[in-house]
C-alpha cells in the first residue's frame, strides 16, 4: 500500500484528468443560463452533474489503463472527487459571472465604438487631433473602373486630420465622406485601426468633370498664369481684354503638367465630357504657367473662348462663420451625424412633424438628402422614405438612439 502523501498526489492527478470535461460543461451551462435567463444554476445541480460526468470519464480512463483500477484506494478516490468538485464549482462561478457581465445586445455598431490609442493623439490648439495615415496601396472597388494614379497618390500622401475624440466607427465614416466629397468618388471603403492606420479602397468618379458643373453653367479651359495654391472650388475672376468673367474653379493644372495640355481652349456642356483633355483633380496647384477649368454662366463662354491669354484673380470668400457655429455646438455637447433610414424603420412613410424627432429624441433635422437632391431645413410636412439620409444634430446618446430607430 502506497504512503498517504503519494495517494493524495495520485488523487489530485486523477481528479484533474477526470474533472476537465465537467469543469468545461459547468462553465458553459453557467454562462448560458445567466446570459439568457438571468438565473444561476444551483450549486447542488453542478455537484451532481460534475460527479456524474467524472464517473463516466473515470470509467473510460480505467478501461484504457489498469493501473487506475489498482490504485483506486479510498484516499485516492476521495481526493479525486474533491478536485473534480472544486474545478466544476470554480468554472461554474466564472461562467455565471461572465454571463452577468457580458453585454446583452452585441452589434456591429457597438464593436465600432472603440476609440483611437492615446499614442496617436496630438494636441493642437489645446484640443486633441489624430492624423490618419493611409497604409498600403489604395485599392479598387470591385465592379468599378480602376482608380487613376493621380487620385491614388493624392489619397496616399494627403494630410488627413480629425478630432481625436471620435470613435473609430465615426472616424471611418467621416474619412470616407471627406474622400468622396473632395475627389467626387463614386464609392469609398475605409477601415481604420486604433493606431489611426487606414486601409482605403475607392472607385473613380463616374461622370468626371460634368458632375461638378452647376446647372446653367459651362466649363471652359484656358491657358493662363495659375496662382500658387489654387484649388477646386475657389472663386476667380478671369480678366480678358474686353471683359471680366467670374466663375468657380473645377480643376487646375500648373507647372510641368501644363506642357501636355492642348494649346487651344476647350469648352464642354454641363452634360458632356471634354473631348480634348481629361479633368485632373488637383487639391492645390504649385503655381506658374498652366491651365484651369472654370465653370461660368453660359453667356460668358464665348468671351473666354475668344481670349488669347487671360489673367486670373482669386476672390476671397471671407470668414467661414459655419465653422464657428460647429465649434459652439460641440462645446455644448452636440454632435452632427448622418443617419440613413432603413426599409423596416418606423419612420418610413411618416412626416417629420408626425415623428416629432425633436420632442421624442431631442435631435434636430438640418437637411435631408435623396437621390434627386437636397432639402435644407425641411418642413414638418416632409415625408420620410426608405434610403433618405437625415443630417441631424444632438447629443451623442440621442444620436445613437435615433440611428437605431432609423435603421
Amino acid at each position: 500500500m502506497a504512503p498517504l502523501p503519494l495517494e493524495v498526489l495520485q488523487g489530485i492527478y486523477l481528479g484533474i484528468l477526470t474533472g476537465v470535461l465537467p469543469a468545461l460543461i459547468a462553465w458553459t451551462m453557467g454562462f448560458i443560463f445567466k446570459y439568457f435567463t438571468g438565473v444561476s444554476i444551483p450549486g447542488f445541480g453542478v455537484v451532481v452533474m460534475a460527479l456524474a460526468l467524472a464517473g463516466v470519464n473515470g470509467g473510460l480512463l480505467a478501461l484504457t489503463d489498469e493501473n487506475i483500477i489498482n490504485s483506486a484506494t479510498g484516499p485516492v478516490v476521495l481526493t479525486a472527487i474533491i478536485v473534480v468538485l472544486m474545478l466544476s464549482l470554480y468554472a461554474h462561478a466564472k461562467g455565471d459571472a461572465m454571463g452577468a457581465a457580458f453585454p446583452k445586445r452585441l452589434s456591429l455598431r457597438a464593436l465600432r465604438e472603440r476609440t483611437l490609442s492615446s499614442e496617436v493623439v496630438e494636441l493642437v490648439g489645446g484640443r486633441g487631433q489624430a492624423r490618419v495615415t493611409v497604409v498600403g496601396d489604395v485599392g479598387d472597388v470591385e465592379g468599378y473602373p480602376p482608380l487613376t494614379s493621380e487620385i491614388r497618390q493624392e489619397i496616399k500622401a494627403g494630410e488627413w486630420r480629425f478630432p481625436a475624440e471620435l470613435s473609430v466607427g465615426e472616424l471611418e465614416t467621416r474619412f470616407a465622406e471627406r474622400l468622396r466629397t473632395e475627389f467626387e468618388l463614386a464609392d469609398v471603403s475605409v477601415s481604420i485601426d486604433e493606431q489611426a492606420n487606414a486601409t482605403v479602397a475607392a472607385a473613380p468618379p463616374l461622370s468626371g468633370l460634368s458632375k461638378r458643373i452647376p446647372t446653367g453653367h459651362r466649363a471652359v479651359s484656358v491657358e493662363t498664369l495659375v496662382p500658387t495654391g489654387l484649388a477646386r472650388g475657389d472663386i476667380v475672376q478671369v480678366m480678358t481684354n474686353g471683359a471680366t468673367v467670374e466663375g468657380t474653379v473645377v480643376s487646375a493644372r500648373s507647372g510641368k503638367s501644363s506642357s501636355t495640355a492642348p494649346s487651344k481652349p476647350a469648352a464642354t456642356d454641363g452634360g458632356t465630357e471634354p473631348a480634348s483633355e481629361p479633368a485632373p483633380v488637383v487639391v492645390g496647384t504649385m503655381g506658374g504657367d498652366g491651365r484651369i477649368t472654370v465653370a461660368v454662366p453660359r453667356l460668358d463662354v464665348s468671351t473666354l473662348l475668344e481670349a488669347e491669354r487671360p489673367h486670373v484673380v482669386v476672390r476671397p470668400r471671407g470668414t467661414h462663420r459655419e465653422f464657428e457655429l460647429v465649434s459652439l455646438l460641440r462645446r455644448a455637447g452636440k454632435r452632427f451625424r448622418k443617419v440613413t433610414v432603413g426599409e423596416s424603420s418606423e419612420l418610413v412613410g411618416r412626416t417629420l412633424g408626425e415623428t416629432a424627432l425633436r420632442e421624442a429624441h431631442s435631435v434636430a433635422v438640418l437637411a435631408v438628402r435623396r437621390p434627386d437632391g437636397w432639402t435644407l431645413a425641411p418642413r414638418g410636412d416632409t415625408e420620410i422614405a426608405t434610403g433618405d439620409e437625415l443630417f441631424v444634430v444632438g447629443a451623442r446618446e440621442a444620436l445613437d438612439t435615433l440611428a437605431e430607430v432609423a435603421s
